[in-house]
């Protein structure tokens, strides 16, 4: 059964017929269950994947949303920026910025199960292609991230998340902290490579000017929009790899 479906909701998803491979998911579920679609999502290329769930953000229901394996989900982020052209990412990298972040919140925070929203945050933050997502996250609030970060080396557990404002990236950055230190530190040195430990990082200080130059380096939201670009790996190539980069923090949460 699930190569045959498997290779109907391929063919749907990459005709542009999102709807109907909700539907092929849909029926899945009501006739073998939820398990059934979980081990279907596990095997669909991750390029099929990454394309079907780039349709859906937090506004719009999908079953692939909710039952996607973390595995299945952090493979098909390499692929997330293939359909990302120059005048794009020239003209207006903000909103790309954006729809990616619907899309990474969309999935973190579609259940409230913190067992699974750990599992999607680690595995997703375990690559590098992973990093560079969080990273153009983090960098539509890099003050944020920094007093967030400030506050982790504080307080560790007992982290609040207050900030001077209440952007939508801060407790999503406090979800990865927590899921994964190494991803943690791997999508703040991503943004600000100047950097080699958080605690470093925690003493930075941002203006609030944006015209000043910033007084460390810091990829903007364009340049790494095209660093994840050249990250897509060719179709023929195997699953994308975990990164080899190290973590070079210290245990924030222990």
């Amino acid at each position: 059964m699930l190569p045959a479906l498997a290779r109907q909701v391929s063919e749907l998803v990459l005709a542009g017929s999102l709807q109907h491979a909700e539907q092929a998911f849909s029926d899945a579920v009501e006739t073998h269950g939820d398990l059934a679609v979980v081990d279907l999502l596990a095997g669909l290329a991750p390029q099929v994947t990454a394309l079907h769930l780039s349709g859906f953000d937090g506004g719009k229901t999908s079953l692939a949303t909710l039952l996607v394996p973390p595995k299945a989900w952090a493979d098909s982020l390499a692929f997330f920026a293939a359909t990302w052209s120059d005048d794009h990412i020239e003209d207006d990298p903000e909103r790309v910025a954006e729809t990616l972040f619907a899309h990474v919140h969309g999935i973190v925070f579609s259940a409230d199960d913190q067992e699974r929203r750990a599992e999607l945050l680690a595995e997703a933050s375990a690559t590098d292609h992973g990093a560079t997502v969080f990273a153009i996250l983090f960098s539509m609030a890099p003050k944020e991230i920094l007093e967030v970060a400030a506050e982790i080396i504080a307080k560790g557990p007992y982290i609040t998340g207050q900030t001077s404002s209440d952007s939508d990236l801060v407790p999503l950055a406090i979800e990865l902290a927590k899921a994964s230190e190494d991803g943690w530190d791997r999508a703040l040195f991503e943004l600000f490579p100047d950097f080699r430990h958080s605690g470093d990082l925690a003493d930075a200080e941002f203006s609030d000017d944006p015209d000043e130059e910033p007084k460390f380096l810091q990829r903007s939201t364009k340049e790494l929009l095209y660093r994840l670009r050249k990250q897509v790996p060719s179709t023929r190539s195997s699953v994308p790899k975990r990164g080899s980069r190290k973590s070079i923090g210290t245990d924030i949460f222990s």
